[in-house]
Formats: structure tokens, sequence, C-alpha cells
């Protein structure tokens, strides 16, 4: 589990609230762009919608990891609906990481260790936060 700013290791919830939260940041920014910025080249991704909806698919197959299912394609939808994408995979993500940290009635899928759930959540945090950055 990630430390906190004062060393301690953040608890599930901490770690589930944060991951919504960085999602839900990302998702209103990339809402917030016109067609236009969305278009714009975002190397080595191609645009910034490109760059997106990579992001989104990232996420998908994590919370697909977690939940011991197979990874599906997130389809290829116009630039706009981008921060929509990001928003429905990374909130599928928050409930695949809540459920997998035990606050639900499963745990991790098949091929996921017990604390997995921590290190995916950290690194689509990591992952959402410099896709922000660099938007």
């Amino acid at each position: 589990m990630d430390p906190d700013t004062t060393g301690r290791p953040r608890t599930p919830e901490e770690v589930c609230a944060d991951l919504a939260e960085q999602v839900s940041r990302l998702a209103d920014r990339l809402r917030s762009l016109s067609e236009v910025r969305l278009a714009r080249a975002l190397p080595p991704a191609g645009s910034r919608a490109d760059a997106g909806h990579a992001l989104a698919q990232r996420l998908a197959d994590a919370a697909a990891a977690l939940d011991g299912e197979p990874a599906r394609p997130v389809p290829r939808l116009h630039d706009l609906a981008v921060g929509d994408q990001v928003a429905v995979t990374g909130t599928d993500l928050v409930a695949a990481v809540c459920l997998a940290a035990g606050r639900g009635p499963a745990g991790p899928g098949p091929g996921v260790d017990a604390d997995g759930w921590a290190s995916t959540a950290g690194a689509a945090i990591e992952a959402v936060r410099a896709l922000r950055a660099a938007l």
C-alpha cells in the first residue's frame, strides 16, 4: 500500500477515494477541452484524445484483471466522448479496486495476489495524474 505524506500506509478507503478523485478530475478536464484541443498532438500517443482513449483502455484492462475477467476493447468513439470513457472505465476500476481490497464480498480475481489491488490502484493513479499534467 502506498504511504501517505506522513509515511503511514494508506487504507483501502483512502486509496479508493484518491483513485476516484483523480479519475473524476481527469474526466472533467477532458470534457472541458474543445474538439480542436482534443485533436492536438500529444506525443507519443498521437492526439490528446488518443492518449485519453489509451488510458481508458488501460483502466478497463486493470479492472478486468482485478475482477478475473478477460480484457475487452474500449471502442474508439468521437474525440468528444473520451472524457466520458475515462469516467466510466475509471469508475469500473475504482469498484474493482475496492472489491479486491476487501470492501466487498469477493477478493481479487484469479492470478491477482492479495495486495495486487494496491499496486494496480497506485499505477492507475500515477497514469491518470500524468495524463492530466500533460494536457
